[in-house]
């Protein structure tokens, strides 16, 4: 099968295209390297030892697009491109809101044009905003909090109705929860550009001397320690899932299918700190400050019907996690060079 992967060069993509192609897939990567670094792919042809096949354009751009879907033979799409930072869009909604929406539409439209019609969507527990009682099953109705969210809401109803009017579309929408660490060769991981948002690349860049220390919104919540609990999901076990995923589509009867991509356990601020330090060896510089507009306490994923369908589990641990994440910052203390 000949497989294009959008924003094949990001951290969640990089890490697919390796077991894409440890799983015997042709792969091809489309990426505007607006929050990705070209260095990603050297790096992954030295991991697969094979040469590939990559498209730098913004997906936006219709002509590019079309002439990518008229020049190459493409059987499916894992779409990965878009903006994913919360608190970006909530400063820049409607250039997320063009990004993410036109992005997914352009794709969708040549697709159609060409009979590509299987599709396999990353989506984020993001839809279902802020109140969903845990575990959170995708049965449950969608919102959100923020444009981002909002921009996974929307991108999975346009695609409900693409396989209303198409009905010969097969669709994954892959909900997941908090990716975390990188491959095991310390080889590719996660990148922020900017100050991380997330606590696990905050963490490595305290380890690692680019940052003072961790502040921890809020010790007060109804947790087990205090502090927010949050399913974290190791990057390797998120890209098996959309291997398993993209090999669900090729025997289902349903056209769209909705999957959480989670390990089911909520896991504590605290906890997460704990390992990091258990990775690195020493303990790490915290400071316990006010909560942060927006944080709830506990959302984690009810997994059981990946488990049951597609015959997928997370397995890592937390501590598997941080010791693979702490191995690419180690290597990589300034993450991906420029050039």
């Amino acid at each position: 099968m000949r497989v294009l992967v959008t924003g094949g060069a990001g951290y969640i993509g990089s890490h697919t295209v390796i077991q894409l192609i440890a799983a015997g897939q042709d792969v091809l990567i489309v990426d505007s390297f607006a929050n990705a670094k070209p260095t990603v792919i050297s790096r992954l042809e030295a991991i697969t030892g094979k040469p590939l096949l990559v498209y730098a354009f913004d997906l936006r751009d219709t002509d590019k697009t079309e002439d990518l879907f008229a020049r190459e033979q493409i059987d499916a799409v894992i779409h990965f491109a878009g903006h994913k930072a919360v608190g970006e869009s909530v400063q820049k909604p409607l250039e997320y809101y063009e990004n993410n929406l036109d992005s997914t539409l352009v794709l969708a439209g040549a697709m159609a044009r060409h009979a590509v019609t299987k599709l396999v969507f990353s989506s984020s527990a993001t839809v279902y905003g802020a109140n969903a009682p845990v575990p959170m099953s995708e049965d449950l109705p969608t919102s959100a909090t923020n444009p981002y969210g909002w921009t996974k809401v929307m991108i999975e109803q346009i695609l409900r109705d693409v396989a209303v009017a198409q009905p010969e579309w097969r669709i994954a929408l892959l909900r997941y929860f908090n990716p975390v660490g990188a491959h095991a060769s310390g080889t590719i991981g996660e990148d922020p550009s900017d100050i991380p948002n997330n606590l696990v690349p905050y963490l490595s860049q305290v380890a690692v001397g680019r940052r003072e220390k961790l502040q921890i919104f809020g010790d007060d919540y109804d947790t087990p320690d205090g502090t927010p609990l949050r399913d974290y999901i190791h990057v390797e076990d998120l890209a098996a899932g959309h291997i398993a995923a993209l090999s669900k589509l090729a025997t289902t009867e349903s056209p769209v299918s909705t999957w959480n991509l989670g390990t089911g356990v909520g896991t504590s601020v605290l906890d997460v700190l704990h390992a990091f330090e258990r990775a690195v060896g020493r303990a790490l510089p915290y400071e316990i400050v006010g909560r942060r507009a927006g944080d709830i306490a506990a959302s984690y994923a009810d997994p059981h019907r990946a488990h049951a369908e597609l015959g997928w589990t997370a397995t890592r641990t937390i501590d598997d996690m941080c010791a693979d994440s702490w191995r690419w910052q180690s290597q990589n203390p300034n993450g991906y060079p420029d050039a």
